[in-house]
């Protein structure tokens, strides 16, 4: 069962595949997610206020400033932030299937589920093994850009070696799969680990910070993430089977001979 459908109709059934996947994302964070982010900053107030409160000899402090948006107002909010993100992820995904389909034999739903599982490596784990997640009252203010082009750089390593990998596959022809498949392994793995030792390290988790907490939110980011991968490529995988199934023409009933 290729995959088939114009790009319009692709994009389409990515949007839709995709606004499932955020939804599904923002119901695990909420769940998973929220509770340790509320720890993480239970943390953080408790030690402001004790470097407040050591401090009040020398000089007073204004008041702090409110947030923009509220917890509550935030934790509802992630349902509309990573659904209209799920939506860009859907349509950036089903742009790369219109194309990945021109030189793949996969059928359709098993093309989705393999880019899926690509996209979920490259974007994803790649990454999150060089610079995990941490919490809010992990890290230095001052140092966000810095990490935020950090992970970026990841993010296009993990991109080039799930490509390489790709590639690796089908250039090697040999009369095994399973040879195929472990040098397109070993190309993916030999990239990862090149960058991985050419990118700085980053470690700004404070001492005195659990660490129970901190794998407990790492842990909770990478099942958001991977709900949101997983959801997306099998939400496109259904809708691309149940797409072509349904416009297959109907079999005309032969009449039984006399």
């Amino acid at each position: 069962m290729p995959l088939t459908g114009s790009l319009t109709s692709l994009l389409l059934r990515g949007l839709l595949a995709g606004l499932i996947a955020g939804l599904l994302a923002a119901t695990v964070g909420y769940f998973v997610g929220e509770p340790k982010i509320d720890a993480a900053i239970a943390i953080e107030e408790a030690a402001s206020a004790h470097a407040d409160s050591g401090a009040e000899a020398g000089h007073t402090h204004g008041d702090e400033e409110e947030p923009l948006v509220s917890r509550d107002g935030q934790k509802a909010g992630q349902f509309l932030a990573l659904g209209l993100g799920g939506m860009a992820f859907g349509a950036i995904f089903a742009a790369a299937a219109h194309y990945a389909r021109r030189v793949s034999t996969l059928s359709g739903p098993t093309l989705a589920i393999a880019l899926a599982i690509g996209g979920w490596l490259a974007i994803v784990a790649v990454p999150f093994f060089k610079y995990p997640a941490n919490p809010p009252a992990v890290g230095d203010p001052d140092t966000i850009n810095d990490r935020t082009l950090l992970w970026v750089a990841a993010v296009v390593l993990g991109l080039v070696a799930v490509g390489a990998g790709v590639f690796v596959h089908r250039v090697v022809h040999v009369g095994f799969e399973t040879v195929r498949v472990i040098a397109g392994v070993l190309a993916f793995v030999v990239i990862v680990t090149l960058g991985y030792v050419l990118l700085p390290g980053v470690d700004e988790v404070k001492a005195d910070f659990p660490a129970s907490l901190l794998w407990q939110f790492r842990i909770a980011s990478m099942a958001q993430t991977a709900t949101l991968w997983a959801a997306l490529g099998l939400a496109f995988a259904f809708l691309t089977e149940y797409t072509s199934r349904s416009s297959a023409p109907a079999r005309e009933e032969i009449p039984a001979a006399a």
